[in-house]
């Protein structure tokens, strides 16, 4: 009778584990539980790219044209499941581009595996699969066209498609990729701003505009126009006072200098370390540290109709100095007050809006910042400033469903580690780790023998 027991008992516990095998079969078919533990999640889709598709309002569709033969339909379904679990309404749809040869030519399908997106009518075309190439993809199809941004050119500005120190391009060709046009803008070339510019940027100019390049850029602020202007300290001989009389605005003398740069490492006090923000659309939620190489203070000098708010701000131990710095050293300087230099806190990026004399728009955007050297290929790189630039050019736009954006990039990427934690880790695995391993190689030996 104990004999039949056991076999019973055994018989029921092989059933059961049968079942319950069953059990987690028909769960795992049914349902899809995905946990990612890697730091911030960055094994998962970035928090960017579910901000982005928040902002997609209705399905889409995404159709890849990729061949039936290999992997790489099982590799576009599998990449795509990051996306479908955020938007259950993105669809997935595949053809086969051989079926049709002449129908590919005619959509200008080159590339085995290439993505056509399709949102409320309008779509993007991807011929590479990453998560930065894709969400920059539904971001434009997110903003509802394309954004023609002019640049003023000809006198000394920035220039947007430029590799120099000085230049934008490496921050211009990121907004390209997010649904922006980049144009050139030369008033020797031309009267007046074109029409369907969506933003035009005054980027730091180095010489006198001509009194008819004022005249078309006030002109297009009478118009509704939103406009981005880059100053620089000492730049305050270029004709630019009818643009900021209409604005209501003051670019103030001197170069501001942070009396606390040195306890931030910056041996230059010329540079600004911010990381504290005013309350602004721009600037809500945004926490990154950014840095302004020579930057103007700016004052409100009359009361218009524009609502002016400001969104940087330097430290109360800032000032304006009037003196010039030699080699950017901090012990050759001093605040002096009998000069007449204003002691910080001091603003030196303006907001503006107003309602849109244009009746094709609701509102008119204008930012005003005391520095462009924030944005330029040298210092882009620089904590948050390429991810406040971006914020700043989608409140200019109006696409305030992107400014919230969260940046990209993930904390783990970099081990920092102190000197004395890295000597630790060398001692341990080139003296210390072999020496166990012999201790306990001879110890196992020793045991051998013995038996």
């Amino acid at each position: 009778m104990a004999r039949f027991l056991r076999h019973l008992n055994g018989w029921l516990f092989a059933f059961a584990l049968l079942l319950a095998a069953a059990a987690l079969s028909y769960l795992a078919a049914r349902y899809d539980h995905v946990a990612d533990w890697t730091f911030g999640g960055r094994a998962s889709l970035s928090a960017e790219s579910r901000a982005v598709l928040a902002t997609l309002k209705g399905p889409v569709e995404i159709v890849s044209y990729a061949n039936p033969q290999g992997d790489l339909r099982n590799t576009v379904a599998s990449f795509m499941q990051r996306y479908q679990r955020v938007k259950p309404d993105l669809a997935l749809r595949f053809v086969d581009p051989q079926q049709d040869p002449a129908a590919m030519r005619e959509l200008g399908i080159t590339v085995d595996g290439a993505l056509i997106l399709h949102y409320q009518g309008r779509e993007q075309r991807l011929d590479e699969l990453s998560e930065r190439s894709l969400t920059n993809a539904l971001e434009r199809l997110a903003r509802s066209g394309e954004r023609i941004v002019a640049f003023v050119s000809g006198d000394g500005e920035r220039r947007p498609n430029d590799k120099g120190n000085a230049d934008l391009g490496m921050f211009v060709s990121q907004l390209e990729g997010r649904g922006m046009r980049a144009v050139p803008l030369n008033f020797a070339q031309v009267t007046a701003v074109p029409q369907h510019t969506d933003l035009v940027v005054l980027a730091s100019p180095e010489l006198a505009l001509p009194e008819g390049a004022v005249k078309a850029l006030t002109d297009y602020l009478a118009n509704g126009g939103n406009l981005l202007w880059l100053s620089e300290p000492a730049n305050d001989d270029l004709h630019l006072d009818p643009l900021a009389n209409a604005l209501g605005i003051r670019v103030l003398p001197g170069v501001l200098v942070d009396g606390q740069g040195a306890a931030l490492g910056l041996k230059d006090p010329r540079m600004l370390a911010l990381g504290d923000y005013p309350r602004h659309a721009i600037t809500r939620g945004f926490t990154l540290t950014t840095l302004f190489p020579q930057a103007s203070a700016l004052a409100l000098a009359a009361r218009t109709d524009w609502q002016v708010a400001p969104f940087l701000r330097s430290s109360p131990q800032s000032w304006t100095e009037f003196k010039p710095i030699d080699n950017g050293q901090a012990s050759t300087i001093a605040y002096d007050a009998s000069a007449g230099e204003l002691k910080g806190p001091l603003d030196f990026g303006f907001a503006l809006s107003r309602l849109s004399p244009s009746p094709d728009k609701a509102e008119q955007r204008v930012v005003v910042i005391g520095d462009g050297d924030f944005l330029s290929n040298t210092f882009l790189g620089n904590g948050g400033n390429r991810a406040l630039g971006e914020r700043i050019f989608d409140w200019l736009l109006g696409d305030d469903a992107l400014v919230q954006l969260p940046p990209r990039g993930a904390p783990d990427r970099l081990l920092q580690i102190s000197q004395a934690q890295l000597s630790s880790v060398t001692l341990g695995f080139l003296v210390v780790l072999p020496l166990l391993l012999l201790v306990a190689g001879g110890w196992i030996a020793w045991r051998r023998r013995r038996a």
